[in-house]
């Protein structure tokens, strides 16, 4: 499989990569998914020439899991981690629910790093509706309640700010992006990847990015 490696980018280039898969786009499978997957270094420096770090661009903002507990989005979820993140609404019936078994199925692949290296962190598009509550039957429906793995709501303002630094914020609940961001944030290394990617590709691709080296803080 060929990867398009992209030359150093921003940090806001996370947001300007354009989704590569709506929630209500027909899924493709096998290696067309796979080659659709892109990798994105990132630095710690804004498109806009300034320099802003991880904590500032991402935010800390107070958020809580599916067990109702207060968490700082960067210091608490990010920080000195490898993870992949992803987005879903409790209501869905179709893509949310297929999206999680798939990524059952990735870090069943990887358990000398999952829950120690790699995290998955999933967010609500629909958190006026999902609470730490609903959060929690979803995970635990869908096998997904596992340590290593997060599940997060919070005030709407909070959560839409969030989604859109990472590009996935939709007005409509329905329309969220399925694409998974993949980072070491150490590193400032990140990937967007095709939710149809097949499992061993995904996984292959957390292995490499939490293999990476930290860099060093950019001075301002």
């Amino acid at each position: 499989m060929k990867r398009t490696i992209l030359a150093a980018m921003m940090l806001a280039a996370i947001a300007q990569v354009g989704p590569a898969l709506a929630h209500s786009e027909p899924a493709k499978s096998g290696a067309a998914a796979a080659q659709r997957s892109v990798a994105v270094p990132v630095t710690g420096k804004e498109s806009t020439g300034g320099t802003r770090d991880a904590r500032t661009y991402f935010t800390d903002l107070e958020l809580q899991t599916q067990d109702g507990r207060k968490v700082r989005f960067y210091s608490d979820v990010l920080e000195g981690r490898t993870v992949l993140i992803n987005v879903i609404y409790t209501n869905c019936k179709d893509a949310c629910p297929l999206i999680t078994q798939q990524l059952n199925d990735v870090r069943k692949r990887i358990p000398e790093l999952f829950g120690k290296q790699v995290f998955f962190v999933t967010l609500t598009s629909d958190p006026k509706r999902d609470t730490p509550k609903a959060l929690k039957a979803f995970a635990q429906k869908q096998s997904a309640d596992v340590e290593g793995w997060t599940f997060l709501t919070g005030p709407k303002e909070r959560v839409d700010h969030i989604l859109k630094k990472l590009g996935q914020f939709n007005e409509e609940v329905e329309a969220h992006s399925t694409l998974f961001i993949a980072g070491n944030v150490g590193a400032k290394r990140w990937s967007k990847i095709r939710p149809d990617a097949p499992a061993p590709v995904i996984a292959a691709r957390l292995t490499e990015l939490a293999a990476a080296s930290p860099r060093a803080a950019e001075a301002p």
